[in-house]
Formats: structure tokens, C-alpha cells, sequence
């Protein structure tokens, strides 16, 4: 099998879905793929970020981590998206990375690559399989083909049990069961990717 390039592309204001593309970034090399641990740039005002200590200190911890481009995913074989849902979607920030991919859409470059996406929210039921459904819409527009976990291992059940990406909750550790669903999830991604580039 041909070593997959894997783009973990996320957005993060307070941490969980930086410490989630983290977690996926370890279980990917672990299974052999090259990785590129991304995060998409901050929209908001900087002024706004700086008001607020949580988001300000995610700011400040993230910062080392390289911004995401479209050509990141132009040489990728594969993309894992991570972000916070927002009112059911996707936040700003991350659509707004989103809508620079016109030029590499166009010409077929983020076809037939595997995607998959991963979410959290401050409850258990604020909107993450919207978000995670909206995000699969657009993958499905740029003709990629999606990896959800679906309920292929037990991992899925324990953490959750959501088949469409792994869910955070806000605030909770990310425990065995978290960490293990992840890894699950990306170990899949990888998997998949592999036998397309095949």
C-alpha cells in the first residue's frame, strides 16, 4: 500500500478540537501516513480574541501550528476535518477556508480523496451531526469520497456511539474511550485512502 498523505485541517477556539486533530495527527502516523497537522486562520477580530482569556490562551497555544492553504490539500490524499459546531454548522472561520478552495476544486484537485470530519460542542446534543452532515455536503460537492466511522468497531458504541464522526463534548476529559474512537476513526480514514491511491 502506497503511504497516504493526510491533511488534518481544523479550527479550534478553546482547545478541544486542537487537542482532537492532535490526537488523530498521533493515531495517523502511527499507521504509517504522513501527516500534516493544520489549523485554518482566525476570522474574528483579534481585539475579540484578546477579550476573552479562554480564547486568547487557545490563540496563543495554537500559534506554532502551520495556518492550512489550499495547496495543503492538493497534495493530500486525504482530509480529516475538526471543528466546533456552530447554531448546527460549521463555524466561520473554517467556511471561510472553505471558500478559498474554488481554484483547486475546479480543476479536480480534491476529487476522489477520502474525507472525513470529527466535531465537538459544549453539550451532547448541540448540532454536531448537523455540523458533521454539512460538512460531508460540501466533500460530496468537491467529489471526495467519505470515510465516516460508521459502527465498524465497538470504539463507536463506548465514546458515543455517533457513526457519522467522532463528537466531543466541551469541557470532558478525553479519555480512553475519546481517544480510542479517534484513533479509530483515523486509523479508517488512513485505511481507506490507502486502497484508493491503490
Amino acid at each position: 500500500m502506497p503511504k497516504v498523505k493526510l491533511a488534518i485541517v481544523y479550527y479550534s477556539t478553546y482547545g478541544t478540537n486542537h487537542a482532537m486533530a492532535e490526537i488523530s495527527a498521533e493515531a495517523a502516523s502511527a499507521a504509517g501516513a504522513e501527516v500534516r497537522l493544520l489549523r485554518v486562520a482566525e476570522t474574528a477580530p483579534e481585539a475579540v480574541v484578546a477579550a476573552q482569556d479562554g480564547w486568547k490562551a487557545a490563540a496563543e497555544r495554537q500559534a506554532k501550528v502551520a495556518v492550512a492553504t489550499p495547496g495543503d490539500l492538493e497534495w493530500a490524499d486525504a482530509y480529516l476535518f475538526s471543528a466546533p459546531t456552530r447554531f448546527g454548522q460549521a463555524p466561520s472561520q473554517l467556511r471561510a477556508f472553505i471558500d478559498t478552495l474554488g481554484g483547486v476544486w475546479s480543476k479536480g484537485g480534491l476529487a476522489n480523496k477520502a474525507a472525513s470530519a470529527m466535531t465537538s460542542a459544549q453539550n451532547p446534543h448541540g448540532g454536531q451531526e448537523a455540523t458533521l452532515l454539512g460538512l460531508y455536503t460540501t466533500f460530496l460537492h468537491w467529489g471526495a469520497i467519505i470515510a465516516a466511522p460508521g459502527y465498524t468497531d465497538p470504539a463507536i458504541f463506548a465514546a458515543g456511539g455517533n457513526p457519522y464522526g467522532y463528537s466531543h463534548t466541551q469541557g470532558a476529559a478525553f479519555d480512553e474511550k475519546a481517544r480510542a474512537a479517534i484513533g479509530h476513526q483515523t486509523r479508517r480514514l488512513v485505511e481507506i485512502a490507502a486502497k484508493l491511491a491503490a
